[in-house]
C-alpha cells in the first residue's frame, strides 16, 4: 500500500491532535467533531436506535469513551474493530484543591495512572477536564482547558538534598503538589478555571480536573525521525486508528472504533474496556439491523479486534531491559505483543491474521515480549474480550519512556499504523 500521506505530515497531524487533546474529555470531543464533519450520525444510549444500512454512526459514554461504526450496504454479517485508550497517567485535582501553607498556595492532588512522577517537575503545567454546572435550573457539563501556564512542580535545590540523585522515592501528597501562587495572591484557583469556562465560579457544583504539561511536542532527530510529545501512549495509536477508521472504504464488514477510558487505571469502569459499552453498542446495533441474538453471537464469532496500545522499544542506554531476541525498535514497524500471562490477547492464529495483513500491504512488523524475570504491563485486549469476546492482537508502535510526560516514539510508525487500519477497514 501506498502511504497515503508522508510520515512527516502525519506526525505533524498527530502532535495537533495531542495538543488539542490536554484531557480524555478533550480528546473524545475532538475525535466526536472529526466523525460529524465526516457525515456520521451521532447516537445517544438514553435514546432507541434505528441503524439503516449505509449509515455511519458515533456515541459517547460519559463523555470520555466512544464507538463509532459504519455499516456497509451490502455484507455486513462480522465485525472488524479497532480499539485504543484515551487516558494517560497524570495527576487529578481534589476536591476543596488549594492547601495554604506559609507564603505558598498549592494544589492537592492525586496520582492517576503508574507515572514517572520525576517527569513532571520543573516544568509549566496547566489543567484541563470538565465541570459540571448549575444553569438555568439544570445541570451542564463544561470542558475547560486553561490556555497558559498555571502550575509547576518543583523539585528540591541539590543543595538542600544532597541525595536527590541517589535512589530517590516520591510521595505524591508530600513531593509533588504543584504550586499555585502566593498566599498573598487575590484569585482563588477555582475562580480562574471558572474564567477560563466562561461560568461563575459559584455555579460549578462538580469537577473532573487534571494536569497537562504544556510542553510542546516536536519532530526531531538527524532526518527527523523522532517525534516526542506528552501522551503518545495511546494518543499516537487513537490517532493512527481512527485515520485509519476514516481512510477504509468499509464495504464487507461492520467496522468499528473503539476508544476507550481508564486503561491506566485497570479499564474496570462504565467507560473502561472492561465494561459493557462495546458489547452494548454491538448488541443494539446487530438488533437494530434485524440480526437474532443467535445471529449477532455468531457475527461476533467472525469478528477480529485491533487493541493498539503502545509498546516499549529497546532503550539506548539500557538495552538489557528488554528481551533478548524480541526487540522492537523506533520506526522499525507495527509491534505484535505477546504475554504468556495472557496480558496481550495475541496468540498463534490473531497474530498470523494481523501479520498476513501486514504484508500484503508491504508494512513491516515486529515482536514484543518481556523479560521472562519482568511481568512488564498489560493492556485493553483480553479486558474486551471478557466482555465481547473474539480473536485479538495486541499490537503498539515502540516507543521510549513510556509513562514520562514528555515520550518519544517514531515518525515512520504512525504512518505505518495508520496504512495498517485502512488495508484492516478496506
Amino acid at each position: 500500500m501506498e502511504p497515503l500521506n508522508t510520515p512527516d505530515d502525519m506526525s505533524r497531524d498527530l502532535l495537533h491532535f495531542i495538543a488539542k487533546s490536554p484531557s480524555v474529555f478533550h480528546a473524545v470531543r475532538g475525535v466526536k467533531a472529526a466523525l460529524a464533519y465526516a457525515g456520521f450520525t451521532e447516537l445517544r444510549e438514553e435514546d432507541t436506535w434505528q441503524i439503516e444500512k449505509g449509515g455511519k454512526y458515533v456515541v459517547t459514554r460519559d463523555g470520555s469513551a466512544l464507538v463509532a461504526f459504519a455499516v456497509p450496504e451490502n455484507g455486513g454479517e462480522f465485525f472488524r474493530i479497532a480499539a485504543a485508550h484515551c487516558d494517560s497517567p497524570t495527576f487529578k485535582i481534589k476536591e476543596n484543591p488549594e492547601i495554604k501553607d506559609g507564603p505558598y498556595v498549592r494544589l492537592n492532588v492525586e496520582g492517576y495512572g503508574g507515572m514517572i512522577m520525576s517527569t513532571w517537575m520543573d516544568r509549566p503545567l496547566s489543567v484541563a477536564g470538565r465541570l459540571i454546572t448549575r444553569e438555568n435550573g439544570h445541570l451542564a457539563q463544561k470542558l475547560v482547558a486553561v490556555d497558559g501556564t498555571m502550575l509547576v512542580i518543583p523539585s528540591v535545590a541539590i543543595h538542600m538534598d544532597c541525595q536527590v540523585n541517589q535512589n530517590k522515592s516520591w510521595n505524591v501528597q508530600k513531593d509533588l503538589l504543584p504550586l499555585y501562587g502566593l498566599s498573598s495572591g487575590k484569585t482563588p484557583f477555582m475562580d480562574v478555571i471558572a474564567a477560563s469556562a466562561k461560568v461563575k465560579a459559584e455555579d460549578i457544583l462538580a469537577h473532573d480536573l487534571y494536569l497537562y504539561s504544556r510542553v510542546p511536542g516536536t519532530i526531531w532527530g538527524e532526518e527527523r525521525e523522532f517525534v516526542s510529545s506528552p501522551k503518545l501512549d495511546d494518543l499516537q495509536c487513537a490517532f493512527a486508528a481512527f485515520r485509519g477508521f476514516t481512510l477504509g472504504k468499509k464495504e464487507e464488514a461492520i467496522s468499528v472504533y473503539a476508544l476507550f477510558d481508564n486503561e491506566e487505571v485497570g479499564s474496570q469502569t462504565a467507560q473502561g474496556a472492561g465494561s459493557t459499552f462495546l458489547y452494548n453498542v454491538l448488541m443494539r446495533l446487530a438488533s437494530s439491523l434485524g440480526l437474532s441474538y443467535d445471529e449477532t453471537m455468531a457475527a461476533i464469532a467472525r469478528s477480529f479486534m485491533i487493541s493498539a496500545d503502545n509498546a516499549h522499544a529497546v532503550h539506548p542506554n539500557h538495552p538489557e531491559y528488554a528481551d533478548p531476541v524480541n526487540r522492537p525498535v523506533i520506526n522499525g514497524g507495527i509491534v505484535v505483543k505477546f504475554s504468556a500471562r495472557q496480558s496481550y490477547a495475541t496468540n498463534a492464529f490473531s497474530a498470523a491474521y494481523f501479520r498476513n495483513l501486514c504484508e500484503e500491504n508491504h508494512i513491516p512488523t515486529q515482536t514484543f515480549t518481556n523479560r521472562s524475570d519482568n511481568p512488564g504491563g498489560s493492556t485493553l485486549g483480553n479486558i474486551s474480550n471478557t466482555k465481547v469476546a473474539m480473536p485479538t492482537v495486541d499490537i503498539g508502535l515502540a516507543q521510549l519512556a513510556m509513562h514520562s510526560s514528555y515520550e518519544t516514539a517514531g515518525v515512520k510508525d504512525t504512518a505505518y499504523l495508520v496504512d495498517a487500519c485502512t488495508a484492516f477497514f478496506a
